[in-house]
């Protein structure tokens, strides 16, 4: 059985949002119907790490320069974060993103473990890129700094960004990376 009902237009009783439909009920559109607005990227920003940083802390420590803020529009809209590092270990390393200082993700809560994404062992003179995606629900409209932190293993090991452990500075073995973050405010 179905029924139609025709209206001009719906407006919420309170708040900003309509919900339609119940947790697991399929919404279909007819034929040529277009929705817009939902899922839509609003504004992108993107920060840029060109210079160095390394560090031996066994405690999470901000890579200083990978951050980016941003202003969501709405409270129901939520927030994409792409980060990409350069990161160049002796040892393993554990890294994570925070908001406002927070960590946000990976955010493992077991007892007795670290909460981080690792990056493996690599030689001195190499580097690897780390690669995360994660979309937060911050239900906010202040403004919001994401960053990304990082660990050693301990102070015996050296954690490097957009560098190898070694640097060296030859032909043969020198390199140097750039590492980015991107913050994309999504309507929800």
């Amino acid at each position: 059985m179905s029924s139609e009902v025709k209206v001009n237009k719906i407006s919420p009783a309170s708040g900003t949002s309509i919900v339609i439909g119940n947790s697991g009920d399929t919404v279909s559109l007819g034929s040529g119907v277009s929705a817009s607005g939902f899922g839509k990227v609003l504004q992108v920003v993107q920060g840029i790490k060109s210079n160095t940083f390394s560090t031996t802390s066994a405690s999470f420590t901000e890579i200083t320069g990978l951050s980016v803020s941003i202003t969501p529009s709405n409270a129901s809209n939520n927030v994409l974060i792409i980060y990409s590092v350069a990161f160049g270990v002796n040892n393993h390393n554990h890294h994570q993103l925070r908001r406002d200082g927070v960590e946000i993700a990976p955010l493992n809560t077991d007892s007795g473990y670290y909460s981080g994404w690792s990056c493996g062992e690599l030689e001195v003179n190499n580097m690897t890129m780390t690669n995360v995606a994660y979309l937060d629900s911050p239900s906010s409209t202040s403004s919001l700094t994401y960053s990304v932190y990082c660990r050693s293993r301990n102070s015996s090991f050296t954690t490097a960004v957009n560098r190898t452990v070694s640097d060296t500075a030859s032909q043969d073995l020198s390199i140097r990376g750039a590492s980015y973050i991107i913050a994309m405010e999504i309507e929800g």
